[in-house]
């Protein structure tokens, strides 16, 4: 009846539907045919979150595995701005953050307009804040668990060590130079979540990070101690500019402390100046002076020149070398060599490399691995300056000798003194001991090397004798350690200013080993600039004596304390 009454509004009617029917299956048509990729897309990036998965960097140890640079677990804070916009939980999460964090809510905002699902909060930040956001329970907010690099001594051994970046990216020292081995590999996941941002669970295509290779070093962190401790005092005590100490076994090469100063606090490498990361030890070059004073006697002892007990007229403080008086710091008489290099002659020491010659003399020096790299595992080592014969003047007979016109860095001098102690053998040097895995399996390890016999073993041993003398009785007695054999030699240089030798600013230097007859340490002492008193008998030679004598003690008792199965006695 209602159709018969109403055809025209019931076909109306009908039309519409039809229309309607049809507008619903073309949309979807169209949505699955040429919006489902995008539509997709959208879906997946709203439920689902890709992340990359930090491995945790390797540990750099001390040579008895104590913890030297270590990554901790922490927790990095993101936001989902977009999700939090269509919730209207901006405003909410904005005052909380910024109360928490202490810091202007406009910081805050500004990340959270970015109107991105994926936005940093902060990156790794303290056990306290991550407790307070946790329990905060904030829309929106989550955590991804990181790893953080932290240096339990701050600032120990910090030229060394170096530091690496918020990424686990090494920057500077072995963390940069051995980045390759205690990075590691990043793995990545999957994350779901629902429709308020909140993590459900690992999803698909979970690849776990292979943690970073950990590095041994040979450093003694107790020495490191000791050896920073003293250095420390007698460089603000003098008020230098800078201060450099190695101390190494000179039979393996094996360094067990290096240390300079200025330094920085690891923990807070940010704050640090280029002056206070500069490596002295390696980096920086300067004319040695009087210590160099044992090549000379090496080479002489060795050509056969000149003998312990052979008298050399020193002249009385005056002595011409071409158009040059060359001086000694106080004036000497007729003195035996070895009372020559005992108070540290320069007259005497001289006359006995115009007897050993110019060339004989270079080729000691070059023996002794000046003007040349030592070898040592890191990278930037200078070279230092030794002039070949052929560009020496009517005078350099008289400077290169006793340490001028000559420079050297202060791992070529501990290397050098080294070569003494070890019976002319002189060492490769090398800082780190080996690299394992994180199960342990030794991927490299280094061996004691070789470079070469700068003079015999009987040469050696007179020149201990002679160096012990410079100790007991010579420039040296401040080096000197009670119960113990101790021979070195100092050096006191004028800095180059202005073109010319100063007459008020100087380098000093002390290079030793102990004991005499079986060297377990030998170690390199250098201030730049002390002041008011700048010889290296009374600054360098004091703080050899403090460090090698404690250092000895510990080796001594660490050894007694060695269980019975390890002990080598």
């Amino acid at each position: 009846m209602f159709l018969r009454k109403y055809p025209l509004r019931f076909a109306v009617v009908c039309m519409f539907l039809f229309i309607g029917f049809a507008y619903s299956v073309g949309f979807l048509i169209f949505i699955q045919i040429f919006r489902a990729d995008f539509l997709s897309n959208l879906a997946q990036r709203q439920h689902e979150h890709s992340i990359v998965l930090e491995p945790r960097r390797g540990t750099i140890y001390d040579r008895n595995m104590r913890a030297l640079a270590i990554n901790l677990p922490v927790y990095s804070i993101y936001a989902n701005a977009r999700a939090m916009k269509q919730e209207r939980d901006e405003d909410e999460v904005v005052d909380k953050l910024s109360a928490i964090f202490k810091v202007d809510p406009k910081q805050i905002r500004d990340k959270l307009d970015k109107d991105k699902y994926f936005v940093w909060i902060q990156r790794k930040v303290p056990q306290e804040i991550y407790t307070q956001l946790k329990n905060a329970n904030l829309p929106g907010i989550g955590f991804i668990k990181e790893s953080k690099r932290f240096y339990p001594n701050q600032s120990l051994a910090a030229h060394l060590i170096g530091f690496a970046g918020l990424d686990n990216n090494g920057l500077d020292g072995l963390e940069r130079d051995y980045d390759k081995y205690l990075q590691g590999q990043p793995g990545h996941a999957i994350i779901l979540r629902d429709a308020r941002s909140h993590e459900l669970m690992f999803d698909k295509g979970y690849v776990p990070p292979v943690d970073g290779y950990s590095v041994v070093l040979t450093i003694d962190e107790t020495i490191q101690y000791i050896a920073e401790r003293a250095l420390d005092r007698m460089y603000r005590k003098y008020n230098c500019k800078g201060a450099t100490i190695i101390v190494m076994d000179p039979k393996t090469g094996e360094i067990l402390a290096f240390a300079n100063r200025p330094t920085y606090n690891l923990e807070d490498a940010s704050h640090s100046t280029p002056e206070s990361r500069l490596d002295r030890a390696i980096v920086l070059t300067y004319e040695p002076g009087s210590v160099f004073k044992i090549v000379t006697t090496s080479g002489a002892l060795q050509e056969g020149v000149i003998h312990e007990g052979d008298m050399i007229n020193c002249e009385h403080g005056a002595y011409r070398v071409g158009n040059h008086i060359l001086h000694d710091h106080e004036p000497l008489g007729t003195i035996t060599f070895k009372q020559v290099i005992e108070q540290s002659s320069n007259i005497g020491t001289t006359k006995v490399a115009q007897k050993l010659g110019a060339q004989r003399v270079y080729n000691y020096a070059h023996h002794f691995r000046f003007g040349m790299r030592t070898g040592i595992d890191l990278p930037g080592e200078a070279t230092g300056i030794l002039k070949p014969v052929s560009q020496w003047s009517k005078t350099s007979i008289g400077a290169v000798p006793i340490g001028q016109e000559v420079t050297v860095t202060p791992i070529q001098l501990a290397c050098a003194i080294s070569a003494i102690a070890n019976n002319g053998i002189y060492m490769r040097p090398f800082v780190v001991k080996y690299i394992k895995d994180a199960n342990g399996q030794i991927v490299y390890a280094h061996t004691p090397q070789i470079l070469d016999q700068v003079i015999s073993a009987a040469t050696a041993r007179r020149v201990k004798a002679i160096l012990k003398g410079v100790v007991d009785e010579g420039t040296g007695t401040k080096a000197q350690i009670p119960g113990v054999t101790v021979a070195g030699k100092t050096g006191t240089a004028q800095k180059v200013v202005a073109g010319s030798y100063s007459h008020s600013h100087f380098y000093a230097t002390f290079a030793g080993f102990a004991p005499v007859d079986n060297p377990r340490l030998a170690a390199l002492v250098y201030f730049d600039d002390p002041h008011p008193s700048y010889y290296g008998g009374s600054v360098s030679a004091p703080v050899f004596s403090e460090v090698v004598g404690d250092a000895l003690k510990y080796l001594n008792n660490q050894q007694q304390n060695m269980p019975e199965d390890d002990n080598p006695g």
